[in-house]
């Protein structure tokens, strides 16, 4: 992909809200079909557009990549054909398909900031617009329809147009809904919505952490500061899984032969050619044989098993 073209596809993904991982690659030892600089973009169904190395390659960056996108970490990628030592700062992967190099890429997540949609006008609504954007929040002013992707919605509009809001948001699962109104108002107002029980123990009001707050600015940053203390979590940090116990002396997991990826939710699956851990998705090589479905890291590894299943089944 060239230059120009992978920065108007950036732009694409930016205007579109997609998150995506930047591959850089930073190292290139001969052999290697992939050179420094190369890039490539890695999109959330696994799709790669660019190059940054053959299929065995790609099938690593597009495991470490994914994983990315639910921890939000930076990674620089160490690709080998033989085991090696850690290396501080680096994940090493042995990959025993690699042709011949080792390839170092540097990996960044990109993720568009969370919507925070702000219903009313009040003097806190308007604090929210002003703080949210340094927090790395996208705060909205919402008159009429959610954001389909809304992380969060907080009503401060002093009595208006609550009801339908709250009502809106609960059903449209957004992970956190606040309501900004004294205790005893914003019990009466959730005891009103025709929502379920569970739906309406979901309600923050008042919307905000105990700090103490008085002023709209402060208030504002206490609704914040819960809408950042109840986020989800990722899942862990995007490493290759090691064998049980296989830690180095820096504390870093260290890899085994099989490039599989540490991410709970992560399907996985072995390629039964070289034992690499691929991701088990449609974009993976794939092959379908007596009704079950085998992965693998490059379309070599493919060709072999599909020339001979049994010789490698039989493992």
């Amino acid at each position: 992909m060239a230059r120009s073209a992978l920065i108007e596809r950036v732009d694409e993904l930016t205007r579109l809200r997609v998150p995506y991982v930047h591959a850089r690659v930073v190292l290139a030892e001969r052999p290697t079909s992939a050179k420094p600089g190369d890039e490539a973009i890695v999109l959330p169904d696994g799709t790669i557009e660019g190059f940054v190395g053959g299929d065995c390659a790609t099938s690593t960056v597009r495991a470490q990549s994914l994983a990315l996108l639910d921890s939000g970490d930076s990674l620089l990628l160490r690709i080998s054909p033989v085991p090696e030592v850690s290396q501080p700062g680096k994940l090493s992967v042995h990959n025993p398909c690699l042709s011949g190099g080792t390839l170092e890429i540097f990996l960044q997540p990109h993720r568009p900031a969370p919507y925070v949609a702000v219903v009313g006008d009040a003097p806190v609504a308007r604090a929210l617009l002003a703080l949210g954007g340094p927090l790395g929040y996208d705060v909205v002013s919402a008159a009429g329809e959610l954001p389909a992707d809304a992380a969060a919605v907080v009503i401060a509009s002093h009595g208006r147009d609550e009801i339908d809001a709250l009502t809106a948001a609960l059903r449209a699962g957004v992970p956190y809904v606040g309501l900004v109104a004294s205790p005893k108002r914003g019990k009466a107002v959730v005891g009103a919505l025709d929502v379920c029980g569970s739906m309406k123990a979901r309600v923050h009001t008042p919307a905000g952490l105990d700090i103490g707050a008085r002023t709209p600015a402060e208030i504002a940053l206490s609704i914040l500061a819960e809408i950042v203390a109840s986020r989800p979590r990722p899942s862990g940090r995007p490493l290759a899984e090691a064998a049980p116990g296989s830690i180095d002396a820096t504390g870093d997991p260290t890899v085994s032969p099989v490039g599989g990826v540490a991410r709970v939710g992560l399907a996985q699956a072995i390629d039964p050619v070289c034992h690499m851990a691929v991701v088990a998705i449609d974009s993976s090589l794939h092959l379908d044989h007596d009704g079950e479905r085998y992965f693998f890291c490059g379309s070599g590894c493919l060709r072999a098993f599909a020339n001979d299943p049994g010789a490698y089944l039989s493992r």
